[in-house]
């Protein structure tokens, strides 16, 4: 990449021309007040839904202003995009808008449901190919499409018209919002809304202090950070699949190292937590991405006390067919599912005795695999239990054990829990 590329920095006013042109299709996002989190903590917290767009993510904004910023030829001869979803649905949305063809690479992993929306937002514009287990699988596939149909890279994050047009997000902030806002956090996949931010309140409030938020799992942006270089992981956790990339954009990386005031991780049980409480209690219903920053606030509750803040909810494309796994990572997170190999006693009433004497009167068995393989003395099962309360596992160990039913405990051992969870 040259030297005039990775110096690039969005000016105002290329923002403002973005927020010119996505206005047929980009809707004015409300900035709401949480009450909920504003109360717990001590704070004035505003949420910026981006989950209510019409593709439900921000994601249309720089698609729309990138694709129409092409030249009648490039339009003709048609785009390439890859995606874990949310980049996807906005660039369907953006061909099928302007009559262009578009070939959406998407990671094999990418849940169903983003999947199906791309094709409904695309409609007959858009073909949808599965390449590889990552967004960067997918990214290589459709840079070799591009190579050999000459065909036009729509980049999710790494190209100056989609920054400048994630960047209109600050735009909005600004006008909407009465009071000075003194932070704003922003979930980092690639780095293409944080750079635009960054843009757009460098020149609008230059003392509002920029919170980039990762997935634990997924720290591309905070690694290259403390690197002070672009750096590629390769280890990731998919899970957060809107905000798990193994390498920012170099551009993105540039502008953000230079811009954040902070750059932070917050673990993925924490954000499932975060989805449930969204959901249960406001009625908010979010993608693992979109719950990062809310997410955020727990590890900054000091700093924020008495502050305007606000946190950008990305986007809502979440699949119902992981609530399961949402359930699980918020249980594990909090203390409150653990898995046993507990050692049944080859005798009648061993299962009885185990329920009535070691379980809590609040704790409740919700995975069991039992198999005699042999005629030994005791024989394993494996054992989830749930708690009501984060501290009644010690007490339970303690009767495991008194009672000689202790086998081994789970959690703490990745190498036997990958196959549980």
């Amino acid at each position: 990449m040259s030297t005039e590329v990775t110096t690039y920095f969005p000016k105002l006013e290329d923002i403002q021309k973005a927020s010119s042109v996505i206005k047929e299709v980009s809707m004015v996002t409300p900035l709401m007040e949480s009450i909920r989190y504003s109360r717990k903590y001590e704070t004035n917290i505003l949420l910026k839904r981006e989950d209510l767009q019409r593709v439900r993510s921000y994601k249309i904004r720089g698609a729309f202003n990138k694709i129409s910023s092409l030249t009648k030829e490039q339009l003709a001869n048609g785009i390439v995009c890859a995606s874990a979803g949310n980049h996807a649905q906005g660039v369907a949305f953006a061909c099928n808008h302007l009559g262009v063809h578009g070939t959406i690479y998407m990671p094999s992993v990418t849940p169903n449901q983003k999947i199906a929306q791309t094709q409904i937002f695309g409609g007959d514009q858009v073909s949808i190919i599965l390449e590889g287990d990552t967004f960067d699988d997918a990214s290589k596939a459709a840079m070799q499409a591009c190579k050999s149909e000459g065909k036009t890279f729509v980049h999710p994050f790494e190209d100056p018209k989609i920054i400048e047009g994630q960047g209109t997000i600050g735009l909005e902030i600004f006008k909407q919002s009465d009071v000075h806002i003194d932070y704003i956090f922003v979930a980092i996949g690639g780095g293409g809304l944080s750079s635009g931010l960054c843009g757009a309140m460098k020149a609008l409030s230059p003392k509002t202090k920029i919170i980039g938020v990762e997935p634990e799992g997924a720290p591309s942006m905070l690694t290259s950070i403390k690197n002070n270089k672009n750096t590629e992981i390769y280890n990731i956790d998919k899970f957060i699949d809107g905000a798990a990339v193994q390498k920012v954009g170099d551009i993105n990386f540039t502008i953000c190292k230079d811009y954040l005031a902070d750059m932070i991780t917050v673990p993925e049980g924490l954000v499932c937590q975060t989805i449930l409480e969204l959901y249960n209690r406001d009625a908010i219903v979010v993608e693992p991405a979109g719950a990062l920053t809310l997410a955020a606030l727990e590890y900054y509750k000091e700093e924020i006390k008495g502050k305007n803040v606000v946190c950008i909810v990305s986007g809502s494309n979440n699949d119902i067919t992981r609530t399961a796994e949402i359930k699980e990572r918020a249980l594990l997170y909090s203390g409150l599912k653990h898995y046993f190999i507990v050692r049944f006693p080859q005798r009648a009433g061993a299962l009885k005795q185990f329920v009535g004497e070691v379980l809590g009167a609040n704790d409740d068995i919700t995975h069991f695999e039992y198999s005699k393989k042999s005629s030994r003395e005791n024989a394993p099962a494996v054992v989830g239990i749930e708690l009501k309360n984060k501290n009644d596992l010690q007490p339970l160990i303690s009767r495991m054990k008194e009672f000689n039913f202790f086998g081994d405990y789970l959690n703490d051992k990745p190498d036997l829990f990958q196959f549980l969870v």
